[in-house]
């Protein structure tokens, strides 16, 4: 019954900015966290940021921390990833992700997944 859709993704130059958001649909009660992930080819699945659905605490991971901002807006059902200062190591298939926990830096735990939006930087 859960639907996440991703979209913004895109051609962007190094150092530019990206918003992705992500559209939330048939989410249970029980979602208690918002994730984006990211993966490259040929590299691991990696946590890029979450976001508690209600409470608004948030992790970034860091790697991208001081450059990526994690949001979310319940009365749209959307999160969002701001991006800014991209550079080429940036480029991967990004994925929203939902979970029933609160475990906000745990990766290994999320229930349900958006079939992701390419983010591409050139340099």
């Amino acid at each position: 019954q859960v639907q996440l859709v991703e979209s913004g993704g895109g051609l962007v130059q190094a150092g530019g900015s990206l918003r992705l958001s992500c559209a939330a649909s048939g989410l249970p009660f029980s979602i208690l966290t918002m994730g984006w992930f990211r993966q490259a080819p040929g590299k691991e699945r990696e946590l890029v940021a979450s976001v508690s659905w209600n409470g608004g605490m948030s992790y970034i991971a860091n790697s991208v921390k001081g450059r990526f901002t994690i949001s979310r807006d319940n009365a749209k059902n959307t999160v969002y990833l701001q991006m800014n200062s991209l550079k080429a190591e940036d480029t991967a298939v990004y994925y929203c992700a939902a979970k029933t926990r609160a475990t906000l830096a745990s990766s290994n735990d999320y229930n349900y997944w958006g079939q992701g939006t390419q983010v591409t930087v050139s340099s």
